[in-house]
């Protein structure tokens, strides 16, 4: 028993090279391969624009009671018999705008290969 057991792992070790020599029996051929590759690409792109403050006056025939602008001021017309416009635009310091373009795009791809071969 213990002469199987040291062949058996003595046979583990040596390994008999097995050659085989194979000729080809084709003489000539060709093989043609063809790939489709898709892709679907979606992205979207979001736009933040940021300004100032912000703080313009304009008026014609308009009196202010205070300061321009203070919270606590009012207007009067300054002649009666004249038109009068006042035009007040105020803006805070931060976004303002935003936009988001979103969009998808699809790409398909073929490749063909032809390989000839001979011997």
């Amino acid at each position: 028993m213990k002469t199987f057991k040291w062949l058996a792992v003595f046979g583990l070790f040596i390994s008999t090279p097995a050659f085989a020599q194979v000729a080809p029996s084709f003489t000539q051929g060709s093989m043609n391969s063809t790939t489709t590759t898709e892709q679907t690409i979606t992205e979207t792109i979001a736009i933040e624009k940021y300004g100032g403050a912000y703080n313009s006056y304009t008026g014609h025939n308009v009196t202010p009671s205070a300061e321009i602008g203070g919270s606590s001021t009012t207007y009067s017309m300054t002649s009666g018999a004249e038109n009068w416009q006042l035009e007040i635009t105020s803006r805070a310091a931060g976004v303002i705008e935003t936009q988001d373009i979103e969009r998808t795009i699809e790409t398909t791809s073929t490749t063909t290969s032809l390989s000839v071969f001979s011997q």
